[in-house]
């Protein structure tokens, strides 16, 4: 019995430390336009703020003060295109990734439910989907590139920075906000767990989001296919 929850732990510590090198890469990957690291890092730390109160999964000061660094961060990084007085770079998108990731870890073991990555869902599928999408291209993935859907709108769809990164930004708060707050009412008002509409809802939101990237992408990607004949 020892061994084979030693096995186990085992197991979840490698599948964690794969999650986590990944989603923190992808957390930098996305750091491209003004405003989008900060907005939406904003955008994870609420919703995590309001699950503290409830599940008290570590020490409230620590999100606060994240927040309060993030806010601060905002007011310098969250501007027009050129006007930016500073920057995450990577040392700052991977810190925070780090930080994000070990609150929404520390929810999960409190909670035992691996949905809260939810969390981090619209960076995620925008990240994983790109990775996809350049496997498909035969593109060497350690090259720069302009491909994610964020890229698409403020290059060649010349949306403003700001506008962009408060997409990203709303779109995860409503997505981790309803998350919380509807799957309880679905539950106590059918017969199905709160863990087993946690799982639905996180199906539904991933398919939903998946298929409006590739949506996007079918309709703007030969922007960027003219932008790269125009390089050459």
């Amino acid at each position: 019995m020892g061994g084979s929850n030693l096995l186990i732990n085992v197991v979840f510590v490698v599948v964690a430390l794969i999650v986590c090198v990944g989603a923190t890469n992808i957390y930098n990957f996305m750091d491209g336009i003004n405003g989008i690291t900060a907005g939406y890092s904003i955008a994870v730390l609420l919703p995590l703020l309001l699950m503290n109160r409830d599940e008290g999964f570590m020490s409230d000061s620590f999100l606060v003060v994240s927040l309060i660094s993030v806010l601060v961060f905002s007011f310098f990084n969250f501007r027009p295109r050129g006007k930016a007085k500073c920057f995450a770079g990577d040392v700052g998108s991977v810190g925070i990734a780090f930080i994000l990731l070990f609150a929404i870890g520390m929810l999960i073991v409190r909670t035992g439910d691996v949905t809260w990555l939810i969390f981090l869902l619209v960076y995620g599928v925008d990240g994983c989907l790109t990775i996809c999408h350049r496997i498909l291209l035969h593109e060497n993935l350690g090259e720069a590139h302009r491909k994610h859907a964020y890229q698409l709108m403020a290059n060649e769809l010349k949306m403003p920075h700001p506008l962009v990164s408060l997409i990203y930004m709303v779109l995860q708060l409503l997505v981790s906000l309803s998350f919380i707050y509807l799957c309880p009412l679905l539950a106590s008002a059918s017969g199905l767990s709160l863990i087993a509409w946690h799982w639905i809802y996180l199906a539904l939101a991933l398919v939903l989001l998946a298929v409006a990237y590739i949506l996007f992408k079918k309709k703007y990607y030969h922007l960027h296919e003219e932008y790269l004949a125009s390089l050459k």
